[in-house]
């Protein structure tokens, strides 16, 4: 009998277990569902119209920005960035005195001189997804910007296509007056295709047969002959001809029937190949088209600013990526433009304890996010580290694997002599320098383990014009091995004591006791960001340092004395891990459902 009842008493506490889990997944499946619904709310519900700006107040007669954004997610991707940063971003500019113009005030300001603000924005949001018009819409409505939805014609009327804004969807967002319609192209193709072993791959690829992983040298669909292995042409000029135009009598076709009008506005891709490099009876009737069809286009990428000498269909933007904090954005445009920015700071309790040697950076939190200025190494010291022997620092570091983030420890700032350890392109080095020494030699250096990341998060730019010695040599430089817009997180921890270092990454220890010079025995703590040239678009970086303590071993290891931290509490360590996980759920239903 007591058997029997101890079996029930357990069932029944089984059951109230499986109750109670119940009861916890029924609660988060109607959270997720509230927030699903919230978000249909907001991308079909707008109460906002665009309010239109005094024209007459205006008085630049000298050029504009235009910015462009490959999509926006509710959290960031390798490839969209997340509407919080897009929201700082918009912030940024707004305080800077940024206005958004219209395509029509592009057109007038070229045609008749017609004056834009001070400071000018045109805003484009390409590939037409859904996404980027659902978490952008009350962005827009916040800082009153108009912007550009830019769209593929072969996605649009069909339902296939459900991450992409249909034709109904936009006929309603442009009644709010803050979108218009712009296009990128009937479809993403490729052709000429080589893989990074230099194997002739294809002639042709569909975006979605496409193995991004490997494709070394590939061109655009209108961008060139369709060539054979030996990049000879396998189709004469007329066939060439005929090939291009009927893409872009396609892509007509498909906005008249889907929208009633074919849209004023032109994102070529791939962008920089017109008039610079590709052949020339290519370019000629794509310029014939793209003239007979738009009123605007903008041909290149790289440079924010247009001047007033630009030609209408030789106009460029910048594509913000988004690793781009919003600092790296501000750089960017004062380098285009040569302006001066305001840069975000951020707390200002925790910028005081250090001293901006170069570059800029922003202190968010248990975040420090150092920028470089362009093609040099954003540096950022500790100014009570001056006299520092003995330390153990401890850190995160979020910044992109192509790039350079470095800690400086015994940083003598007269002598110029250090201990440094960088983080570059997924390998760790340990360099010292003394005083008097004209280079630094290194200690220590290995490749950590390998960072994983997926096709779809492959920023997919590389076409352009190249030789079939180029197509055939491959990439097999390791130097390339990881996609310039590739994040990863390396927990780092450096204990120096006397004259002998410690390192351990990711929990691991690589080194221990490593004999470092005794001549370098004291100095302070510095961060530092550079950018690395396989980035060959971007020379601006944003090294990121999260949950950094910096403590003092002078009295010994067991009385370590912290001089600086901004790593979380742990109450909001245990926040942070919940928003983490909620957010990851609910980018998990987004994708799924």
């Amino acid at each position: 009998m007591a058997e029997m009842r101890r079996k029930k008493h357990s069932s029944a506490l089984n059951y109230r277990r499986k109750d109670r889990w119940k009861v916890w997944k029924t609660l988060i499946q109607i959270l997720i569902l509230i927030v699903l619904v919230w978000l249909i709310v907001q991308a079909l519900f707008h109460f906002k119209s665009y309010e239109e700006p005094d024209r007459s107040m205006w008085t630049n007669d000298q050029g504009f920005v235009a910015l462009t954004y490959f999509g926006v997610g509710r959290t960031g991707t390798p490839k969209h960035v997340a509407r919080a940063e897009l929201d700082q971003q918009l912030q940024a500019l707004y305080d800077q005195g940024y206005q958004s113009i219209s395509q029509e005030d592009i057109l007038q300001f070229y045609a008749d001189g017609s004056p834009l603000p001070e400071k000018a924005l045109f805003l484009a949001f390409e590939d037409g997804r859904n996404d980027s018009v659902l978490y952008s819409q009350r962005l827009l409505e916040k800082y009153n910007y108009k912007a550009t939805v830019l769209t593929y014609a072969d996605k649009m009327g069909d339902n296939r296509h459900r991450k992409f804004i249909q034709p109904r969807d936009i006929k309603r967002i442009v009644k709010t007056g803050y979108w218009e319609t712009g296009s990128n192209g009937y479809r993403l193709a490729y052709i000429n295709i080589f893989d990074d072993e230099g194997n002739h791959v294809s002639n042709y690829l569909d975006e979605n047969e496409a193995d991004k992983t490997s494709m070394a040298y590939y061109n655009h669909y209108l961008m060139d002959f369709i060539r054979d292995e030996q990049m000879i042409p396998i189709e004469n000029r007329t066939e060439m001809e005929e090939r291009i135009t009927a893409d872009y009598l396609a892509m007509e076709n498909v906005y008249n029937r889907t929208l009633g009008y074919v849209p004023d506005l032109y994102m070529i891709m791939h962008a920089n190949a017109m008039y610079r490099g590709m052949n020339r009876l290519v370019s000629n009737i794509n310029s014939e088209h793209t003239e007979r069809i738009f009123k605007l286009h903008f041909n290149r990428e790289g440079s924010a600013y247009n001047t007033n000498e630009e030609n209408i269909y030789d106009l460029t933007r910048a594509q913000v990526a988004p690793y781009w904090h919003t600092n790296h954005l501000l750089m960017k445009l004062q380098k285009d433009t040569g302006q001066s920015m305001d840069f975000v700071l951020g707390d200002e309790e925790q910028a005081g304890k250090w001293e901006q040697l170069q570059g800029t950076t922003e202190f968010k939190d248990d975040t420090i996010i150092l920028t470089s200025p362009p093609a040099e190494a954003g540096q950022l010291y500790l100014k009570s580290s001056a006299e520092l022997t003995d330390s153990r620092i401890s850190v995160k570091l979020l910044g992109n694997v192509v790039g350079q983030q470095t800690i400086y420890l015994r940083y003598d700032r007269e002598q110029d002599s250090f201990i440094r350890i960088l983080l570059e392109n997924n390998e760790i080095r340990i360099e010292e320098k003394g005083a008097g020494q004209e280079e630094a030699k290194e200690l220590f250096t290995t490749t950590l383990d390998e960072v994983l990341w997926k096709e779809e998060d492959l920023a997919f730019d590389k076409a352009s014009v190249y030789t079939l010695d180029q197509a055939t040599s491959g990439t097999a430089s390791e130097e390339e091995e990881y996609p310039s817009n590739i994040q990863n997180t390396r927990e780092l921890e450096v204990v120096v004591l006397g004259n002998s270092l410690s390192l351990s990454v990711d929990e691991q220890k690589l080194v221990d006791q490593l004999e470092i010079d005794q001549a370098v025995a004291s100095g302070g703590v510095m961060l530092e960001a550079m950018y690395h040239p396989q980035n060959e678009k971007d020379d601006i970086y944003d090294g990121v340092f999260l949950d950094l303590i910096i403590k003092s071993l002078e009295a010994g290891e067991e009385q370590e004395v912290t001089i600086f931290t901004n790593k979380p509490t742990s109450l909001q360590e245990v926040i942070r891990t919940i928003k983490n996980f909620v957010n990851r759920t609910i980018d998990w239903v987004i994708d799924v459902f």
